[in-house]
């Protein structure tokens, strides 16, 4: 078979690949980062790449304007390579170094994990009482086993397990056939002192790993955010349960579709079931191989690990089919996912390690709003809450220690810097914070890095639709107003533009707008956000000026600005304190769920208890999404901030 070499650049990065590849797929192969919405479908427009040197077949497309194909431009997913190929991919379609949120709020439940300070005055005491016991799911214990005599005969195994029950109470003990086979030598051999690894493996206590001498203080584990975008590791020291490090990425698995939509179509291909489980276990295996090697951890130390993501994320990592949540009516194959070895799974740490994954409620609110619950501690709150995690689809929950409801709305990549005509993720030099002076239309950005831009990602363009809002540059349907005086106005190829950023102040040579299209379909995501929110309280006899708190969570929500996103109406207008900000949720949940089998089994109460309503087939969602879809709705007595900050009428 015919080779070709492709050279990537600015990464310098070679492949060699079959004659007729096409260029996404190299990249995948290359491990080079480019933007593919669709999957490889050709329909997105965002993997464009310029071909520098080598034979090409292009396949015609619509997504490419003139100015594009002059310079050299090619779709990736449409290009194939026929000889040693050079390509270049643009900052607008590659991958800088991303802004992914690690952080975890203080206001977390982490932060009073084992002795969380009460509020209850005792004169000048201050009554301490643990949140969660720590009791990790994987811990080690080292035994002193007295060795079997005439008297005191019992086989090496009950040996083992009375020992054990000496210091614990566990009336269940199990243990593998692998430990059976090495015990007798190793016990003997090691003058009866040994080390046992205890794992929580569905509800039973497993002897998972038996090992001569005291290791009892090289003990660690790692908590797994699975997000569709990005996937954050943390190593901790199950013992001390300090966390030793965090890494970070993008989830390779966006290569064949940013959304779970377009990846679950994907499963359904010849080999893409096994592709997409490759690509976000080869993602994690480099992150915990990173963190290991920094930390000077072996890997056979680590013996549990705990994931957390939606649910499209968990049965892909555990190579199990997510098609049918795509289907009415939309059941995933399983909520609650069993306790399995992390090597069944692909993930590299020690062989009997354990892998726990965080329980989701139905096929689109999976383990990482269920962690947000824990972590939050909503599930048990006295006053009535609400926790909303933003991205392409919207989850939301709402209640407090009596009941739960939840609900996920289709927001759109928009969010995610997809599907707009500038839009990029939260990667260095994405606008992310934008100021329009309503005097003389001067536009203000800053970046990610304080680099110069190269597109907008999500918390960009929610600044930027309230800034042109504020400017009256726009009017409350979206619509860009053609008598406002400035040249940043100007006609497009798909109606009005409004420039951000001309070509010669930013890094990618080409000016930085936002077009009508990209308005509505702004507006559409955040009427979708906002509606979801009003139907799941008015279904509990509520609104949602009722709650208490609000929590917003993920990388998205982090960066957001409450006003600005208020203005918009993509937020329900309370009392801005009421706001709390929590950062990476699904991670500490994870983490959470790693250092205590109590945390566990209240995120597998919260997942039992917690009623999914199927916006689908609510009828009052359409009329509620029809009045959302205006700034900041059709019935601005809702917003009663807005109205007097703008001066609307």
């Amino acid at each position: 078979m015919s080779t070709c070499t492709v050279t990537f650049h600015p990464a310098d990065k070679k492949v060699i690949v079959p004659k007729g590849t096409d260029i996404l797929q190299a990249a995948v192969a290359a491990g080079v980062y480019i933007h593919s919405s669709c999957g490889g479908e050709g329909v997105c427009g965002r993997c464009k790449v310029i071909v520098k040197e080598g034979k090409v077949i292009s396949e015609p497309s619509g997504r490419l304007t003139e100015q594009e194909r002059q310079k050299g431009y090619v779709l990736a997913c449409r290009t194939t390579v026929h000889s040693d190929t050079a390509v270049q991919v643009p900052p607008s379609s590659g991958l800088t170094k991303e802004q992914i949120l690690t952080e975890e709020a203080k206001g977390t439940r982490l932060a009073g994990l084992f002795s969380k300070a009460e509020e209850i005055e005792k004169g000048e005491e201050i009554e301490e009482k643990a949140v969660f016991s720590h009791s990790p799911l994987s811990t080690k214990s080292f035994l002193k086993l007295p060795p079997p005599t005439v008297e005191d005969n019992i086989s090496d195994l009950e040996r083992l397990y009375r020992e054990i029950r000496r210091q614990r109470e566990m009336p269940i003990l199990q243990t593998g056939l692998a430990n059976v086979k090495k015990m007798g030598r190793l016990c003997r051999e090691s003058n009866w002192e040994v080390t046992v690894t205890l794992g929580k493996r569905n509800g039973t206590t497993e002897v998972v790993l038996i090992e001569p001498g005291d290791t009892s203080d090289r003990n660690f584990g790692i908590a797994i955010d699975i997000g569709t975008t990005t996937i954050v590791a943390q190593l901790i020291d199950l013992d001390t349960h300090e966390v030793l490090g965090t890494k970070a990425t993008h989830n390779r698995q966006a290569s064949y579709g940013e959304d779970v939509i377009s990846r679950m179509i994907f499963a359904k291909k010849a080999d893409g079931l096994e592709r997409l489980h490759h690509a976000v276990i080869d993602t994690i295996n480099e992150l915990i191989s990173a963190l290991t090697t920094e930390q000077g951890v072996n890997l056979n130390e680590i013996t549990g690990v705990t994931c957390a993501g939606n649910m499209t994320m968990v049965h892909l990592l555990l190579r199990v089919d997510p098609t049918p949540i795509r289907r009415e009516p939309y059941v995933p194959t399983a909520n609650f996912m069993p306790v399995i070895r992390a090597a069944e799974a692909g993930i590299k740490v020690n062989p009997r390690g354990l892998l726990a994954t965080v329980p989701g409620v139905s096929g689109y609110v999976g383990g990482d709003i269920t962690a947000g619950v824990l972590a939050s501690g909503v599930g048990q709150a006295q006053q009535i809450c609400m926790l909303i995690d933003m991205g392409t689809n919207g989850e939301i929950v709402m209640g407090n220690r009596d009941w739960l409801v939840c609900c996920s709305s289709s927001a759109g990549p928009a969010f995610e810097g997809s599907g707009v005509r500038c839009g990029v993720r939260a990667m260095q030099g994405a606008i992310q914070k934008v100021e329009i002076d309503p005097r003389d239309y001067q536009v203000s950005c800053s970046t990610v890095g304080k680099a110069k831009p190269i597109g907008i990602c999500g918390s960009g363009y929610i600044d930027v639709v309230a800034e042109l809002f504020k400017a009256k540059i726009i009017s409350r349907s979206g619509e860009i107003r053609r008598d406002v005086s400035t040249d940043r106005i100007r006609e497009g190829s798909e109606g009005l533009e409004f420039v951000l950023v001309w070509a010669d102040q930013n890094d990618t040579g080409e000016d930085i707008f936002i077009t009508q299209a990209d308005i509505t379909n702004l507006i559409r995501s955040k009427g979708a956000i906002y509606t979801a929110a009003k139907v799941l309280a008015t279904k509990m006899g509520l609104e949602p000026e009722d709650a208490e708190k609000l929590y917003i969570a993920g990388g998205f929500g982090n960066y957001l600005n409450i006003e600005k996103a208020i203005w918009i109406g993509l937020l329900p207008d309370l009392p801005r304190e009421r706001f709390e900000f929590i950062g990476n949720s699904s991670l500490t949940g994870s983490r959470l769920a790693l250092l205590s089998y109590d945390a566990m089994i209240e995120a597998r109460d919260i997942a039992r208890r917690m009623t999914y309503i199927e916006l689908s087939t609510e009828s009052a969602f359409m009329n509620e999404y029809t009045g959302a879809l205006f700034l900041p709705h059709t019935d601005i007595a809702r917003f009663p901030t807005v109205v007097e900050k703008l001066a609307l009428k």
